[in-house]
């Protein structure tokens, strides 16, 4: 780097324009390790999510309302990883936006509609998995397609709405223009959130992740407590009524548990960046550049973490991926293929 203080024409993002951003580039070994990285939970999320569509979608047996959930998750994950993180690493490794302002305020939407669909997605699994695992001889008749395709539509129009009506019409940044003017140079994409915003954005993840802790919390104790009574019958003789009541409680528990986990990955990926939203907004945007970029790429990381948690907790998973990969899902009876090894 040169001595003076003056930027030399190499570390501008565009060098023969007036206004571009400086440009503080990685050495090339970072590079490539970022790049090797952030490549790598791109692919994982576009498909690992695939996979988790096609093997729902495709196969009868899966066909389901918690599944259709699971899908749609899936989905919002998926197009986290097209249309935010392949552009995000271009930004967090080169420090510049190559790809105009009005991408730039597209891929920002993105990114905030696709993770709170995410989180919606999550918080109406939990209230599925509550009333399965409480009252699961009742639940099909309360949790039905519809009642899915009903918080599958939520789940994605109020994103979609509020991230359009926030980032296009440009009051998340009332107040800080003079802040959002400096960062968003030419060959820069940073938004610049005022406090406002940024406490209905905090509200907007707490709210549902305390939904979640509590029904999860709920979840477990009536599972803990169905597991004892179990226990205390199993030395005596059971009906055919009351062991089918044993055995949909074991599945409900069991589908609980693998969700739950799914949960937490979630809650524990989103929680630096959304108190380190809260902090910086409060404290005139003090947070060092690479701890961002390490907590939001914690967050991204989370729509690759979901197919893995399937891979390893979800036996029809695994068989699903081997049918899809071996392309015996192009065969016509591929559809009515069993993926369980027993039925409940």
């Amino acid at each position: 780097m040169s001595s003076s203080s003056v930027p030399t024409a190499e570390e501008f993002c565009f060098e023969n324009l007036n206004g571009s951003c400086v440009k503080a580039p990685y050495s090339l070994a970072s590079r490539v390790l970022l790049y090797t990285v952030f490549g790598f939970g791109s692919l994982l999320a576009v498909f690992g999510n695939l996979l988790v569509m096609i093997s729902i979608l495709h196969f009868r047996q899966l066909h389901s309302p918690t599944n259709f959930l699971i899908a749609s998750l899936a989905c919002a994950d998926f197009l986290v990883g097209v249309t935010v993180m392949p552009f995000s690493m271009v930004r967090s490794v080169e420090s510049c936006w190559y790809f105009g302002r009005s991408f730039c305020t597209f891929h920002t939407c993105c990114d905030v509609a696709f993770c709170y669909s995410s989180l919606f997605h999550l918080c109406f699994i939990s209230i599925d998995r509550y009333i399965a695992v409480t009252d699961p001889l009742v639940y099909p008749t309360k949790f039905t397609v519809r009642v899915s395709g009903i918080c599958i539509s939520i789940s994605w129009i109020l994103p979609l709405v509020y991230s359009g009506a926030v980032f296009y019409t440009g009051v998340y940044d009332d107040g800080l223009e003079e802040l959002s003017n400096a960062v968003n140079c030419i060959g820069g994409c940073q938004t610049v959130v005022n406090q406002n915003w940024v406490l209905i954005d905090f509200l907007s993840f707490f709210i549902p992740t305390l939904v979640m802790i509590i029904l999860y919390g709920n979840i477990f104790l009536v599972a803990r407590q169905q597991a004892q009574k179990i226990e205390n019958v199993s030395s005596k003789t059971e009906s055919s009524s009351e062991s089918y009541k044993a055995r949909v409680a074991k599945r409900e528990r069991k589908a609980a548990k693998i969700l739950g986990i799914t949960v937490v990955a979630f809650m524990i990926s989103w929680l630096p960046y959304s108190i380190d939203s809260l902090v910086d907004a409060f404290m005139g945007f003090i947070t060092p550049a690479y701890i961002y970029e390490i907590c939001v790429w914690c967050a991204y990381y989370n729509s690759a973490m979901n197919p893995l948690i399937y891979a390893l907790f979800y036996p029809w998973f695994k068989k699903a991926i081997k049918i899809i990969l071996s392309g015996q899902v192009l065969r016509n009876s591929s559809a009515t293929m069993n993926l369980f090894s027993e039925q409940a």
